[in-house]
């Protein structure tokens, strides 16, 4: 095993310094010169250089310097040198190094004292420290704040070594007393912390005989404090599973949760709230109240935490009271006072989705209540609204009269395009009696104002100002319009004001305050107008089953015809900027053909069928949800039949030697991938990858292994000359978002001998990176360095994304904001549409969102929206939208987006190279079928 490091200094020089140069300018007499090589020898043993002649040079020169900067230095190589031989005793020439070392404590200086006791934090040698125990225990007695509490901290180290308790027995008593008369703040701190880690039953009855007193305390030692509290209450938790004990350290956790005022400590606090929720949640469903109390922080994180854990714990018994909760909270987001109220209103209403939606009979107490905020100026809080009602109007058919009487009534409150479309298909299918229909005609009417939406002698003139001032620009409101992703993967139309040429006045009739669909319309929304257009569709069919006269059903009709054609007429006009788009016209047009002409079987489409979608969607989302929660549930820790290790039963160290080394070992194993279980041997075979050639005079090749966060390079090197390598080094660089984090050292290899180089290198964003280098040796026959050049390493992307779900909502609002598309064109001769998602979902490593109900039938189109999330936190989204030809291949477009440009980039990159293995693989799979035909 390698041995560990204590001290990380970058040093990028490709040649290291000569050692008789450092050793010259350790024999001189200029500081500066001292220092600077001082530096270079740490940096030189840092990289893997042993130096051994610079020992004695330094025992000689730089000991006895009296520089502060030399005598820091000083500690810094004595702390990364080897003391001991490869036996494990220490070198006899330590003895000069403890020498030194007790001068130092007792040097007058009061920086060489603390920086010296500072040093024997991390020494691990007991026979180099046992001689200066005197010397250090001495020192908790300095008149020097800085000493004293470097002082404690070694005594802390000393007494927390194997053969420690020996050393200092009585070492927690002593520090109890510099404790009870230290004054100095930081050196109380470092003593408390001390009887903290080695004595917990002294440090907690000093913390209840001064418990008053904690309030008037430094916020250092508050700090250590409470983290004995929390340490205590997870210790209880660990070692008992009663419920007394777990109600114990639950009330602790909350009690701190409401009196600590630090926003880390509050989501410390949160995460172990919640790993008590997932061992003992009966407990915690008592402290839910509690817990909720978190709520009363302006920090979102805090919010967010605190409803994810409650959400968990709510039971039939304490809904009532949650909700209740939940609604103040909504409410006292109405004042404004804070920044963020909007996106804490848009959870607080989630979380209370989430709850009628568990618990149907609380629907009704929430439903009026957040309907208010269907107009509400977070259009993010007003959709989940809109989705909230959508969802408990179908499940709750009690509060269906009720929910559509209050929509009706507060439908023109509302501003934002889509919760206005959202709102509108509520309406069109829900409205089922007479009134109710006939009240919901009234309303999209009113909401639209009088026809037409412009004149035709206005026209000319919105046409003359247009025109005109394209030359000049000047204030006024027209629109502009950008694509949005609907539900399923596809485009359509959406517009929003800005400021442009044209003045309201030329918008007749109905000024802009006549209702919010009429404003919308005149910005040039038309995938609303078609929405309105299907919604009238629906309201006039059902009216014609509810209506027994025959006259009002025609003029209903005619005066949804007559609202149709005047939004095609505002869209084919000069009034807007731009024109109606071809999927609102094809939409609206279709709407009036059905009008004209109704058909039985279009009448159950439209009135049966869509609804009955809708069910089906709530349905398996419901489905989907009790399989995860019953897949949670199953999860077990441990087997009926696994050993019971009781680990407190054994030795302080809680495992023996050969425990240990076994422990050790596999982890190792495990971290470099070497741990391989049966038949898994053919996958690290095809993680080998070939740096050179076999005619090559060095043979290399390497082991990825790729983590979370770093990769880890095994790179075997053969020397297959006769010649022996000298100075062999393996020299890497990085393409990317990679770094080397240390430069692999330099080595001599016998002939037709073999060298394991391991090099870490660290991974900072999902983008695939490129590893290269060469080989540098040196033969005694050539003079010149021999340079022998490596394959490239192309990391994987696929390595650091895994498949992960998110809402319909979430992943729109997403793709509207997310900056890079990456769109790759559908290449392949895969000729079923499901079987060629299936490829795509296979080789990018992505989660599904589209229900594999949208995707049953054979219709020849498409349109499927796939999520993934990188260890980094990263977000891809992938819509794939195909279309089968005439000729029966697939064409369409595979569209990435993402927040950052390297992981569309990666992720398109895959794709395109996916798609042309697949297609070469089933290229020669078809021919090679074809061979065999013939030759039969």
């Amino acid at each position: 095993m390698e041995k560990s490091c204590t001290l990380l200094v970058h040093f990028d020089k490709g040649t290291p310094a000569i050692a008789t140069e450092i050793k010259e300018a350790l024999e001189g007499s200029d500081v500066s010169a001292k220092v600077d090589a001082m530096k270079k020898a740490i940096s030189l043993l840092l990289n893997g250089e042993t130096l051994p002649q610079l020992f004695i040079t330094i025992v000689r020169y730089v000991l006895p310097s009296e520089d502060h900067t030399v005598q820091k230095l000083l500690l810094l190589y004595l702390e990364i040198i080897d003391k001991k031989d490869p036996k494990g005793r220490v070198l006899p020439e330590m003895i000069l190094i403890c020498q030194n070392l007790r001068n130092n404590l007792q040097h007058p200086n009061e920086y060489i004292r603390g920086v010296t006791l500072r040093f024997l934090c991390r020494l691990n040698e007991t026979e180099i420290i046992e001689p200066l125990i005197p010397s250090v225990l001495q020192n908790l007695e300095h008149r020097h704040p800085f000493i004293r509490r470097n002082a404690i901290l070694a005594v802390m180290a000393i007494y927390k070594l194997p053969q420690g308790e020996q050393l200092l027995v009585d070492a927690p008593e002593m520090i109890e007393k510099v404790l009870s008369t230290e004054q100095d703040q930081s050196a109380k701190r470092n003593a408390f912390l001390m009887l903290f880690n080695c004595d917990q039953d002294r440090a907690t009855n000093y913390l209840l005989t001064n418990v008053d007193k904690v309030s008037e305390w430094g916020e250092l030692l508050q700090m250590v404090v409470l983290e004995l509290i929390r340490k205590c209450a997870g210790t209880l938790v660990s070692l008992s599973s009663a419920p007394t004990a777990i109600r114990a350290a639950a009330s602790t956790y909350c009690q701190l949760l409401i009196s600590q005022s630090d926003n880390n400590v509050k989501l410390i606090v949160l995460d172990r709230l919640n790993e008590l929720k997932s061992s003992h949640r009966e407990i915690m469903v008592e402290r839910i109240m509690d817990v909720l109390r978190a709520l009363s922080s302006p920090n979102l994180d805090i919010q967010r935490k605190t409803l994810d854990i409650v959400l968990e714990l709510i039971t039939p018994r304490n809904i009532n009271e949650v909700v209740l909760m939940l609604k103040k909270e909504v409410m006292k987001t109405q004042n404004g006072e804070h920044e963020k109220n909007g996106e804490y209103r848009q959870m607080l209403i989630q979380a209370i989705h989430s709850c009628a939606i568990k618990f149907p009979e609380v629907a009704s107490t929430v439903v009026h209540l957040l309907m208010d905020f269907l107009g509400d100026s977070n259009v993010a809080s007003a959709i989940d609204v809109a989705i909230f009602v959508r969802e408990i109007i179908e499940t709750n058919p009690k509060l269906r009269v009720s929910i559509i009487t209050r929509l009706l009534d507060t439908f023109y409150q509302i501003r934002a395009a889509r919760v206005c479309s959202c709102a509108l298909w509520i309406i069109g299918e829900y409205c089922l009696s007479l009134s109710e229909v006939e009240s919901g005609i009234a309303t999209i009417k009113q909401c639209l104002g009088e026809l037409p939406f412009y004149s035709v002698s206005e026209e000319g003139e919105a046409s003359a100002d247009a025109s005109k001032n394209s030359q000049q620009p000047s204030s006024g409101t027209v629109s502009s319009r950008r694509p949005a992703i609907l539900s399923d993967g596809t485009y359509a139309t959406q517009s929003a004001a800005s400021e442009t040429a044209f003045s309201p006045p030329t918008i007749v009739q109905g000024s802009l305050a006549a209702g919010n669909l009429r404003s919308l319309l005149l910005t040039g929304d038309f995938f609303l107008g078609a929405v309105v257009a299907c919604t009238l569709t629906k309201l006039v069919l059902r009216l014609e089953e509810v209506q027994p006269s025959k006259v009002e059903v025609n003029k209903a009709s005619t005066q949804a015809l007559l609202i149709m054609v005047s939004m095609i007429q505002l869209g084919q006009s000069a009034v807007l900027p731009h024109p109606i788009d071809s999927d609102s016209y094809d939409r609206i047009v279709l709407c009036i053909r059905l009008l004209c002409s109704t058909g039985d079987e279009v009448r159950k489409i439209w009135l049966q069928s869509c609804r009955q979608s809708f069910v089906k969607m709530l349905s398996e989302k419901q489905l989907r949800e009790t399989e995860e929660l019953k897949a949670k549930a199953q999860v077990s820790y441990a087997q009926p039949d696994d050993l019971i290790d009781f680990y407190h039963l054994k030795s302080r160290k809680g495992m023996s030697q050969l425990e240990l080394e076994d422990e050790v070992q596999d982890d190792l194993k495990r971290a470099t991938g070497e741990f391989i279980k049966d038949g898994d041997d053919a996958n690290k075979l095809n993680r080998i990858l070939q740096l050179t050639g076999f005619s090559d005079p060095v043979y290399a090749e390497a082991y990825v292994t790729v983590h979370h966060y770093d990769i880890v390079l095994d790179v075997t090197v053969i020397n297959r000359t006769t010649d022996t390598l000298q100075n062999l080094c393996l020299e890497l660089a990085t393409m990317g978002d990679l770094k080397l984090v240390e430069r692999p050292q330099n080595y001599t290899l016998a002939p037709e001998s073999s060298r394991q180089i391991k090099a870490n290198i660290k991974v900072s964003s999902t983008e695939t990176g490129v590893i290269f280098g060469n080989i540098v040796y040196e033969t005694s026959n050539v003079l010149e360095r021999t340079v022998v050049v490596l394959n490239d390493i192309h990391i994987d992307i696929m390595d650091y994304i895994s498949p992960a779900v998110c809402t319909d909502a979430a992943f729109r609002t997403m793709w509207a904001e997310f900056e890079w598309e990456n769109k790759v064109a559908v290449n392949t001769i895969i000729q079923s549409e499901k079987d060629f998602l299936d490829h795509i979902i296979k080789s990018t490593n992505m989660k599904c969102l589209t229900a594999p109900s949208a995707l049953d039938g054979d219709c020849g189109f498409l349109a499927a929206n796939l999520y993934a999330k990188s260890v980094f936190g990263e977000d891809a989204l992938v819509n794939v939208s195909i279309e089968k030809q005439a000729d029966a291949k697939l064409s369409g477009y595979i569209r990435i987006r993402s927040k950052t440009q390297g992981i569309a980039l990666s992720l398109g990159d895959k794709i395109t190279l996916k798609q042309k293995g697949a297609f070469e693989a089933e290229t020669q799979q078809y021919f090679h079928h074809k061979i065999s035909h013939t030759s039969l």
